[in-house]
């Protein structure tokens, strides 16, 4: 019996050690084999958290009474077109507050997006507003995999409303925003995901460039769409300016 029961806790204590030793999973900050690393923002003495960016040169995925079936990521930039006009966000990262508020010319008219409350999904999203971490793709460790992985300078997700020419459009649409780096081509739009022949962990994405996508969904699902909401309005922008 007594040589039984060191042979049961010998096996208990090799369980134990392969646990603590085994490979770590997903982490959004810390990528496998990055070449570079750098100090998360807390880690600064001086970051007080507030980021004032805008945007423009902004398009619309799609239109307002899509078909059920509708790919609202269209990732060949078949359905894409302009929206006039330009995205302004002043919030905070620390406190998880602040605005954002887009202003856009579409086909039906006069379409204003903005965000109401900031609110996490996803414990990754840190109270709803986020800064400097990999979000998406299979193994980022935070996101859907509906956009490759890509490095997240600011991103906010929450609850909002919708206005077409100055009346009520959506109210209490869930909300999301991402400043990464470009996802989309410069020239065609067109995000090259996933990637043929991929040869390392990184994203499919230019870090030479910027942008941000923004959309506002419905709670209601509906299988048949790309994402499965049955509202999914998404937009993206080519220009950003740190303010």
């Amino acid at each position: 019996m007594r040589y039984a029961i060191l042979v049961v806790c010998s096996l208990l204590a090799v369980v134990a050690l392969a646990q603590q030793t085994a490979a770590p999973g997903p982490n959004p900050r810390q990528q496998p084999q990055a070449m570079v690393t750098m100090y998360a923002p807390e880690q600064h003495d001086l970051y007080d958290g507030h980021f004032v960016v805008s945007a423009n040169r902004v398009y619309m995925v799609g239109g307002l009474n899509d078909p059920a079936g509708w790919d609202h990521m269209d990732n060949a930039a078949t359905t894409v077109k302009p929206a006039i006009g330009s995205v302004e966000l002043d919030v905070n990262e620390l406190q998880n507050t602040g605005t954002f508020e887009a202003k856009l010319r579409i086909p039906e008219g006069d379409l204003v997006l903005a965000i109401d409350r900031f609110s996490e999904f996803n414990p990754c999203q840190n109270g709803g507003i986020v800064a400097y971490l990999h979000e998406h793709g299979t193994d980022s460790g935070c996101g859907d995999n509906n956009w490759p992985k890509t490095f997240v300078y600011l991103a906010g997700w929450g609850f909002g409303h919708a206005t077409l020419n100055g009346r009520p459009l959506y109210e209490n649409y869930e909300m999301h925003f991402m400043v990464t780096q470009g996802i989309r081509d410069r020239r065609t739009l067109r995000v090259n995901y996933p990637l043929a022949n991929k040869q390392s962990p990184a994203g499919e994405v230019n870090p030479a460039a910027q942008q941000i996508d923004f959309y506002i969904r419905s709670p209601q699902p509906n299988a048949m769409n790309r994402p499965n909401r049955e509202v999914f309005m998404h937009f993206f922008g080519m220009e950003v300016t740190w303010k």
